[in-house]
């Protein structure tokens, strides 16, 4: 893409390069317990040491509610971001200051930097100005990769970008490439599956998709909202009542924009929600009162498995049932590997993202087969919803 700067052309060797990573990894008794954020912040600080530049990382971790917390401190990460990069990385006690100004003036070229959490200053999340330009004064760039954040507009997301040369670091770059792919500029038809538990959650998304999409697939709890509105039975289902008007709106619209809805015909219910509980598939139309619909039914797998093998592009945020409960996981896994299939021969550009989403798809074991699966969240969806990220609007300004 063109509209911001990446490190490919930029001279860094001997300067200092603020790097904004998402480190808000989990842990348990002070160990990590899933490194996939710091395995994907590491290409870009290698990268960055590896042409002589001083690599300073900035990063946030908890909700320290701009207070020092002990258990919310980044030093614990040293090890593990040691680990990634093959090499030793230093760590400060602050992120701004006497601290901070000493550990960077002693970094050498090709070394990293950790700085402790940007969020035990209350002025990181309030985008204070004054905060932002003693981060800034630590630096000669500044490399924002991490999208996972750049929906907030914090001062080391938004604030640091205006006060130096700005680019995105490799993650960053990657993730904007495959979502311009995705919705930006995609190759039609287009695909979106939409899942989850509740309408209200995702209103938003929804109402952009059906204005974006050739067709839009609606799984999970927020399915028999829709098939509620249109008068059909949903048993003790969850539901929204009180969102059928709205989801009849949105039908509307879909139509209007020729955008084809497709809802579940068939479904898994069950009696109770629960894994292993004795379950049967009903039309969508015929599900009894004593029961809840817990996953699509094979007719609708064989219709959503159609439908998409028919298009160049796919977009999925939301699982299409109880997927983290046997066997009302069936219809997400079928799909996902319909999907990764359909990806591993080319046929089709598949982008996915949302917490319960990389779940779903990991649990399929097809997290690998995707285009590309963004662990951004809150930044993916606010993506979805059509919304500008402050911290990608920085970087774009920047260019």
């Amino acid at each position: 893409m063109s509209d911001f700067r990446t490190i490919d052309a930029e001279k860094v060797e001997g300067k200092r390069v603020l790097v904004r990573v998402d480190l808000n990894v989990p842990m348990k008794n002070g160990k990590v317990t899933d490194a996939t954020r710091i395995e994907r912040a590491a290409p870009t600080l290698a990268e960055l040491s590896s042409r002589g530049a001083k690599v300073i990382v900035l990063s946030h971790f908890g909700r320290p509610d701009g207070k020092r917390a002990p258990e919310m401190s980044l030093k614990p990460l040293v090890e593990p971001l040691s680990e990634a990069l093959g090499k030793p990385v230093a760590f400060a006690d602050d992120c701004i200051g006497p601290a901070a100004e000493a550990a960077v003036a002693a970094l050498k070229q090709g070394g990293v930097l950790l700085l402790e959490n940007l969020r035990f200053h209350k002025e990181e999340e309030k985008n204070d100005p004054a905060f932002a330009t003693k981060l800034a004064a630590l630096g000669d760039l500044y490399v924002n990769d991490a999208f996972s954040a750049a929906h907030r507009a914090h001062a080391s997301t938004e604030g640091v970008a205006h006060r130096l040369p700005a680019m995105a670091g490799r993650l960053m770059q990657a993730e904007l490439e495959a979502l311009d792919k995705a919705l930006g500029k995609p190759k039609r038809p287009v695909c979106a599956v939409v899942g989850g538990a509740k309408v209200s959650t995702k209103l938003d998304l929804l109402g952009n998709l059906v204005a974006r999409v050739d067709k839009l697939i609606i799984g999970g709890g927020m399915a028999n909202t829709f098939l509620q509105a249109q008068g059909l039975s949903i048993g003790k289902s969850l539901s929204e009542k009180d969102l059928g008007k709205t989801a009849l709106e949105i039908l509307g619209k879909a139509r209007a924009a020729k955008c084809t809805v497709l809802l579940p015909v068939d479904v898994v219910v069950a009696g109770e929600f629960k894994a292993g509980a004795p379950s049967k598939v009903v039309s969508a139309d015929a599900c009894p009162d004593d029961q809840m619909i817990l996953d699509i039914g094979p007719k609708s797998i064989a219709l959503y498995q159609k439908e998409v093998g028919d298009c160049a592009t796919l977009v999925w945020n939301g699982p299409l049932g109880a997927f983290e409960m046997k066997p009302f996981d069936r219809g997400t896994v079928a799909l996902a590997n319909t999907v990764a299939d359909l990806t591993s021969a080319k046929k089709l550009l598949s982008v996915a993202g949302g917490g319960d989403t990389v779940a779903a798809l990991a649990a399929a074991g097809v997290e690998e087969k995707f285009s590309y699966v963004s662990t951004a969240g809150g930044a993916f969806l606010e993506w979805m919803e059509g919304k500008t990220l402050p911290g990608v609007a920085a970087l774009r300004r920047a260019a």
